[in-house]
């Protein structure tokens, strides 16, 4: 069975090991020339789902199309060979025996001068032109990564996949190299998912972000949706560190020293986690505790302590005890600010920055 849409079509994986679910019900539509991002910590079935779709391993129920022809079901499978996907991985998985240009034209179909032309070509791609006849220990981890990208589109995919591809790399190469790849990507229209734990590759490469936590999807969007937006306390933290205010409901109201916060459709007496990141905890340097232009939406100041302070480059990172209860709260400030411990400053939270979930 076919239908007419052009990409990656994932309908409810589903794959266990054990009797334990490590994919539950994953489905992912990928329009080509789209770059969306699994994203989740370790362990969560990021790669065994990437594993299902190149044909490596086999779901349990569920099925995989490429534009719009079944891969894989329950009737059919058919191996990787066949299915016209581009594999990218941690490990470059180069031929050491082999020439750059004979690892780029490894399983490319043609005479021996039509796979060397493509293979040229494509090294002029990544910017390898001259490298043709090196072998891979002569080349650095960047651009050994390059040979494996142009190894990998060489085919013209349909599909690319990529697990993990940039791990490997200095941290100073790995920018430049990402965005190297995420531009030639775009140019060939392929249909990519890219897995990573990385929320800065994911926000940095991804049009759409799907993010994974024990074998399901948990949420689905754009990069800013999804981080601005997220689902519950954990899908927060895993982008950035947050700060955690509890507190009850009371006719849909939640006090803190901070004001009241808005929860609407809650419940009353159920306990919430406000939780608020550091670069929107606001420092009011009015001793008073009012800023010169307050507003409803700063709501309450809420006077603390410095317990450390830090400068991390392009912010400093500034650690509090609240006065009112003892609690832990942290804001991150622009440039440098390192005010010494025991210092009293005032606070304020912007509340349109802030989330409220029921806690877990």
């Amino acid at each position: 069975m076919t239908n007419t849409t052009k990409g990656l079509s994932v309908e409810g994986l589903t794959r266990r090991f054990g009797g334990r679910e490590v994919v539950s019900d994953v489905s992912l539509a990928i329009a080509p020339g789209q770059v969306t991002c699994l994203l989740g910590p370790s362990g969560c079935g990021k790669s065994t789902t990437l594993r299902i779709i190149a044909g490596v391993d086999r779901q349990d129920t569920g099925r995989v199309l490429v534009d719009g022809r079944v891969m894989s079901d329950e009737r059919v499978f058919l191996p990787p060979e066949a299915r016209h996907i581009g594999l990218m991985f941690q490990d470059f998985a180069l031929f050491p025996h082999m020439s750059v240009a004979d690892n780029v034209a490894f399983g490319l179909s043609g005479t021996k001068a039509e796979k060397r032309r493509r293979a040229e070509e494509m090294l002029e791609r990544v910017h390898l032109e001259g490298f043709a006849d090196a072998h891979p220990h002569e080349l650095s981890g960047g651009e050994q990564q390059r040979v494996a990208l142009a190894r990998a589109i060489a085919p013209k995919p349909h599909i690319m996949l990529m697990d993990e591809p940039f791990s490997g790399l200095d941290n100073r190469l790995r920018d430049g190299i990402r965005d190297e790849t995420l531009e030639i990507l775009k140019e060939e229209g392929a249909a990519v998912l890219l897995v990573t734990h990385e929320p800065d590759e994911a926000m940095r490469m991804a049009d759409e972000i799907a993010l994974m936590r024990e074998g399901r999807i948990i949420q689905r969007g754009a990069p800013y949706n999804v981080y601005n937006a997220p689902v519950d306390r954990r899908a927060a933290a895993f982008f950035s560190d947050i700060n955690v205010i509890d507190g009850v409901v009371h006719g849909a109201l939640t006090d803190t020293p901070f004001g009241a916060f808005l929860a609407p459709g809650v419940p009353d007496g159920t306990e919430v986690e406000i939780v608020i990141r550091p670069q929107h905890l606001r420092i009011d340097f009015d001793r008073d505790g009012r800023g010169p232009n307050p507003t409803i939406e700063d709501g309450t100041p809420a006077r603390a302590t410095v317990v450390r302070s830090r400068f991390m480059g392009s912010e400093s990172l500034v650690e509090f005890r609240m006065e009112h209860d003892g609690s832990a709260l942290k804001a991150s400030v622009p440039s440098v600010f390192l005010p010494k411990p025991g210092t009293a400053l005032w606070l304020m939270i912007r509340r349109g920055r802030c989330f409220v979930f029921p806690k877990t």
